[in-house]
């Protein structure tokens, strides 16, 4: 009996960096709807739509600071793709991206 090994499409993690709160209601439906088309755009690919986060802390053996260092995390969102390429196709529609209000950094998940 042959083994069928499926292939395992490989995930990435997107940390954002910048972007804001929205000044208006109006600004805030305008932003979901931007971030709602870029998921709809990206498909399957979304594992995890993510969120954003709260002031981050960073934490070394000399203790922590609460400024989240040089250039803090403000969300994240997990995708698989087949390679860092089409990772960073989808990445470049990002809304933060787009708008240039922020960046948005892409990593492999390395399974363990």
């Amino acid at each position: 009996m042959a083994v069928i090994m499926e292939e395992v499409m490989p995930k990435f993690l997107f940390i954002y960096h910048g972007g804001g709160v929205p000044e208006t209601p109006e600004d805030g439906e305008k932003a979901m709807a931007a971030w709602g088309a870029w998921y709809e755009g990206m498909g399957a690919a979304t594992v995890d739509p993510g969120a954003p986060v709260g002031q981050s802390h960073t934490v070394s053996k000399s203790g922590h600071v609460e400024n989240g260092g040089a250039n803090p995390a403000s969300g994240y969102t997990i995708i698989t793709a087949d390679s860092y390429e089409k990772a960073c196709e989808h990445a470049a529609k990002n809304p933060l991206v787009l708008d240039g209000s922020g960046t948005v950094e892409v990593a492999e998940m390395m399974e363990m």
